[in-house]
């Protein structure tokens, strides 16, 4: 590496991240904001250091051909599904990514999509601006409170774990959890509610749970976890958060599932095709749709990109990145 690494940062990152990222390197921004083809990343990571990228960039296998100069992707997000770290790693690519900093901001987005579910408040709104409301009535528009109601969480990382917490206390909801894995827990303080119940597969917590959310990661074996079999096992009056990633949910039979009452319904903030919504779901009354807002706070994106710098300038003072992806 040069005495001052070239970065390439490929979306536009809150001012003070980037104020601190041209101070410290040969840097270029991606003035534009949109997202980079597969030949222009090929390109970067042919006469780059270091990439700082996004879940924008789909780092599939066939960007990595030819010598690559890049020795880090330093990933602005949690989740690095985006990325083939087979191929990456055949290259000889490092990946860094940014945990642990937007876990609250995520889980309260999904409790929110909980409360707007429920309690049909997307609807409600939409009802207003439209001009149809004609005023209160005492049976108009009613949904489901959320207190005493069982909310089963599929993946009990940190933000799983965050999202129970806030629902058992601030709702007074009942968790059960599917986890496939025994759950390390560092720090006390993100433990999940004492009183979650552990179930042994995702069939026995669809059966049971009220409401659904998921905070898995996306990997081939969560591909489509939640199909139309199994949305048939959560029940009429069941509703699905998904605050983790699209591909988890076969979005065709989840439309399918909330058009036909399956479900009750579904409040999303990520979907398989980002940025491309399935026409029919956009229509459908009982679907919360938001565009991707999970870490969206200032505090957290700063947080996040300062979290990449950090990763970054180890790397380039030779050091293990503290955010290192394993392989």
């Amino acid at each position: 590496m040069s005495v001052k690494p070239t970065v390439v940062v490929t979306r536009k990152l809150p001012q003070v991240v980037e104020d601190a990222i041209a101070q410290r390197y040969d840097a270029k921004f991606n003035r534009m904001d949109v997202a980079l083809t597969a030949e222009q990343m090929t390109d970067v990571l042919k006469h780059t250091d270091i990439v700082l990228c996004t879940v924008t960039d789909a780092l599939r296998a066939n960007v990595f051909t030819g010598t690559m100069h890049t020795k880090l992707l330093a990933n602005f997000g949690a989740g690095v599904n985006h990325i083939d770290r087979v191929a990456a790693r055949a290259a000889g690519l490092k990946i860094s990514n940014t945990p642990d900093v937007l876990t609250d901001d995520t889980a309260d987005i999904a409790l929110a999509l909980i409360l707007m579910t429920m309690r049909r408040l997307g609807e409600g709104e939409r009802h207003l601006r439209s001009g149809a409301w004609s005023g209160w009535r005492p049976t108009h528009m009613m949904g489901h409170s959320p207190r005493g109601k069982t909310l089963g969480v599929i993946g009990y990382g940190r933000i799983g774990r965050a999202l129970a917490r806030q629902a058992a206390s601030a709702l007074g909801m009942h968790i059960l959890y599917y986890a496939p894995r025994d759950v390390r827990i560092s720090d006390p303080a993100t433990a999940g509610p004492g009183s979650a119940e552990r179930v042994a597969t995702v069939e026995q917590l669809l059966e049971r749970a009220d409401v659904v959310s998921l905070h898995c990661p996306s990997t081939p074996d969560t591909h489509h976890l939640i199909n139309a079999e199994r949305l048939a096992m959560m029940g009429p009056n069941a509703f699905l958060i998904n605050t983790a990633r699209g591909d988890i949910v076969d979005e065709y039979a989840l439309t399918a599932a909330l058009r036909d009452r399956t479900i009750a319904g579904a409040g999303l903030d990520v979907f398989e095709w980002e940025p491309t919504v399935v026409a029919e779901l956009r229509e459908l009354e009982n679907a919360v749709l938001l565009p991707h807002m999970g870490s969206g706070t200032i505090e957290t994106r700063t947080a996040m990109g300062l979290r990449a710098l950090a990763n970054m300038d180890a790397f380039a003072a030779g050091q293990r990145p503290p955010d290192l992806v394993e392989f």
